[in-house]
């Protein structure tokens, strides 16, 4: 970041002398003022509930104007990588800068293949699961215990260790979370095949059986392969935020990890997608297409509890660019599985139409986000509710660990330590008779 020549004045109606802080100039976006000294010279801290307007860290990873929705990882736009990568070319951009060139990305993708078996003992561990757990209880729980597998590359302060457990990280997610949908399922697990690719093996892992091989659609491939690019990272959000924190107390990465993908699987977050489809299947369920206007108007009746899922976001205020690439890539994959007619599509469709011609959602910019189509692709693929929130989990890994190794390397780097505006009881003492 670049000291700007502006600077930022604090000023007191009692009288107090006023402070100065500095102000600093990102690449792109709104400059921040750097109130690190405050406390020290005023007493008094900031109070910002839910991070609105406080920037935590220093990032060069990820982008986003909300105003404009636009979503940038390290400087390319979002649809651009969609359309011209593949998910491995993504995490290379992402933990790397730049996007490989053809020996990099051959030398890359191979590290990667040959690192996606997990340890044997694992399998022993998932025996400890209940059949009905849901599958983000048992990510938590795989993805914390590789630790425990995977001890000698836990020195955070080795670069080459964090470079192996980011590579770890990154290739035995899809086997774990493929376990998880196999232990549930009652079938065995299914070992990764080093000659498909990345988002083949996962497809392959979760849906051969022993019985009989699964050939791999090109079509929900390259589908599921694009929602891995869409999730793969979006700036400081929830989880990120979760896994800078816990990971500056200098614990190990794959605790890190694990953080993250619990904070994750909040419905506010990752389940998102998972809430979205459940509210297209029990509109479906009371009416379909010919209820829409009527569950629309319940929406904007804030005293009906009726929530629109999938739709708004936090940061952007304008159409999520990933939400127009997933719809194109719904059809293409409805398509190519004789699913054109399927209901809830034509539902979040009918959905979509009135939210972009009615008042009420344009004025308050409730555009669909990325979560309303994907939901409705991994249906078609075959991949249960239950799981969708382990596959954003997946996608994130790349971003995650990315976001954590680029903390580590700050010269800023301290403790997460926030502050709080205290509200209870004033000092008191304990009676003596009670």
């Amino acid at each position: 970041m670049q000291l700007s020549d502006k600077k930022a004045t604090l000023s007191f109606s009692d009288g107090s002398a006023p402070i100065e802080f500095p102000v600093y100039q990102g690449s792109v976006g709104p400059d921040v003022i750097d109130i690190r000294k405050l406390y020290g010279q005023s007493g008094m801290f900031t109070y910002d509930p839910g991070f609105m307007s406080t920037a935590a860290c220093e990032s060069g990873i990820t982008y986003i104007d909300g105003d404009k929705g636009q979503l940038l990882y390290r400087g390319y736009p979002i649809d651009q990588l969609a359309q011209n990568c593949d998910f491995l070319d993504i995490c290379y951009l992402i933990l790397n800068g730049d996007l490989p060139d053809g020996a990099q990305k051959t030398e890359f993708d191979s590290l990667v293949t040959n690192h996606t078996m997990v340890h044997e003992q694992m399998r022993i561990f998932m025996q400890g699961f209940r059949r009905d757990a849901h599958p983000m209880a048992v990510l938590t729980g795989l993805v914390g215990a590789l630790s425990a597998f995977y001890h000698d590359s836990t020195d955070i302060t080795n670069p080459h260790h964090r470079h192996v457990s980011a590579i770890r990280l990154i290739a035995k997610m899809p086997t774990l979370v493929a376990m998880a949908y196999k232990h549930s399922l009652g079938q065995p697990y299914i070992y990764p095949k080093n000659d498909l690719s990345y988002t083949g093996n996962f497809l392959h892992m979760m849906f051969a059986t022993p019985c009989e091989d699964y050939k791999v659609n090109e079509v929900v491939e390259r589908a599921l392969d694009r929602i891995f690019i869409l999730h793969a990272d979006h700036e400081q959000n929830a989880s990120t935020s979760t896994v800078r924190l816990c990971g500056s107390s200098g614990t190990n990465p794959f605790a890190a990890i694990a953080a993250g993908v619990g904070c994750l699987w909040g419905p506010a977050h990752g389940g998102a997608n998972e809430a979205c489809l459940q509210m297209l299947e029990e509109l479906q369920a009371n009416g379909g297409v010919a209820k829409v206007g009527e569950f629309m108007e319940k929406v904007k009746d804030k005293t009906s509890g009726v929530r629109l899922m999938g739709f708004g976001h936090r940061v952007y205020k304008n159409y999520d660019p990933r939400a127009k690439l997933m719809q194109e890539t719904c059809k293409e994959v409805l398509s190519a599985l004789g699913l054109e007619n399927d209901p809830l599509f034509k539902l979040a469709m009918e959905l979509e139409r009135i939210a972009l011609e009615d008042p009420y959602f344009v004025e308050r910019k409730l555009y669909p986000n990325v979560d309303f189509y994907s939901g409705i692709v991994q249906r078609a693929i075959g991949i249960p509710t239950s799981l969708f929130t382990a596959i954003f989990a997946l996608a994130r890994t790349v971003g995650w660990i990315a976001q954590w190794s680029e903390m580590l390397s700050d010269p800023d780097y301290k403790i997460g330590r926030p502050r709080q505006l205290y509200t209870g009881s004033q000092v008191r003492d304990v009676p003596t008779q009670r």
